[in-house]
């Protein structure tokens, strides 16, 4: 069992009390492939099925559902119409948004996710660019059980909001009481900036990014996503920011003020020859059960920069990030970690900061500025 499911085994749902799944799609033939998937573990419940997003709608009023997987294109009401309707009368629902691995539905999930939408999964096709069908499995159970933990604990509370938080950097509420240590902030200007994200993560570099604003160092960024959606998240990126952002290449030569993202379905690694630093792909074993993955970016970073590192941790699920987190902080790097409450999914952030790795943990409204305090003026915020 890997980490990820094992943690999930031993924190959430049981046969007792099941994840209660909605599955929309027109195709009957789809609707019973993901009910199989999902129900041969016990817990998992698949409550309701329907063909469109009005029929999903209806039955939605009379019954209870933790995470809706929901089609992008259907008759009658299409799953980009249905999801804010979802999203605003049932805000404990974590939609998963479900389409083939096209530009088009790259684009459409994209928005679907600014809609409101926690997470996607890309359809399983036989057009060869698709991972295989058991990794399609493996990534829909994941994400509708973490996705599932996450609304039953929203049953009843009220929202969770950032501005909640402590404004110091190094206060990390939570909704219940977490154990670990931060390591103390030191004032140092960095020659190069991290970024590790999954679920939730598009949102959440937009917010970041913003707030950064302009700085001179370039930034590297894992974003565990497919071919195609990587290539127009970078297009977003560059357009919301107003600065170059390109996804990684064979060979590129890094340079400063520009961003660069780990294109689907190849790790990222940063190079030092002859003076210059430059990209590789890789095409080596998935890790985490993710590639591209946060670890192998950070691993090879640490190995050019050193101690002139500062790496941030956003929302997502799992712990990919941690291990490769840990090789840099060894190396005088620091790290600033996304809070449980602003987050999505807190996996991969909660995983580094109860590694003992990080220098804070904080609100997702606070990283960007707080990123922006050590990369201009190189003072400990």
């Amino acid at each position: 069992m890997s980490e990820l499911r094992a943690t999930a085994a031993s924190t959430g749902a049981s046969a007792d009390d099941p994840i209660r799944v909605m599955i929309v799609d027109d195709a009957l033939v789809i609707r019973g492939m993901l009910s199989r998937i999902l129900q041969e573990s016990p817990d998992f419940a698949v409550v309701a099925s329907a063909g469109d997003g009005a029929r999903a709608l209806s039955m939605l009023k009379r019954t209870d559902v933790d995470v809706v997987v929901l089609d992008i294109e259907m008759p009658v009401m299409d799953g980009i119409e249905a999801l804010p309707k979802i999203v605003a009368e049932y805000p404990h629902i974590q939609v998963v948004m479900a389409s083939t691995l096209t530009k088009r539905n790259a684009e459409i999930s994209l928005k679907a996710l600014e809609l409101g939408a926690a997470d996607y999964v890309a359809k399983p096709s036989s057009s060869g660019e698709l991972r295989s069908a058991d990794d399609f499995k493996r990534e829909l159970v994941d994400k509708v059980r973490s996705l599932g933990r996450v609304a039953k604990r929203r049953v009843g509370r009220p929202k969770a909001t950032a501005t909640a938080a402590s404004s110091t950097l190094t206060a990390a509420p939570a909704p219940r009481p977490k154990e670990f240590t931060l390591r103390p902030l030191k004032a140092f200007k960095p020659d190069a900036l991290a970024i590790g994200s999954s679920t939730g993560g598009p949102q959440a570099l937009l917010k970041v990014l913003k707030d950064l604003g302009p700085v001179d160092q370039p930034i590297f960024i894992t974003q565990h996503m497919p071919p195609t959606f990587t290539t127009i998240l970078a297009e977003h990126l560059s357009r919301a920011t107003g600065r170059p952002c390109q996804e990684g290449a064979d060979g590129m030569v890094v340079e400063p003020r520009k961003i660069y993202l780990a294109p689907g379905d190849r790790h990222m690694l940063i190079k030092s020859s002859g003076g210059r630093v430059t990209i590789q792909l890789s095409d080596g074993p998935q890790e985490n059960f993710c590639r591209p993955a946060v670890d192998p970016m950070l691993r090879s970073l640490s190995a050019v920069y050193g101690p002139r590192l500062l790496i941030s941790i956003l929302t997502g699920m799992g712990s990919d990030g941690a291990k490769g987190a840990k090789v840099c902080v060894d190396a005088g790097a620091q790290v600033l970690a996304q809070d449980e409450a602003s987050s999505v999914v807190w996996g991969m952030p909660g995983a580094v900061a109860m590694a003992g790795v990080c220098g804070a943990v904080i609100p997702l409204d606070k990283i960007g500025a707080a990123i922006r305090r050590f990369a201009v003026d190189g003072a400990r915020p």
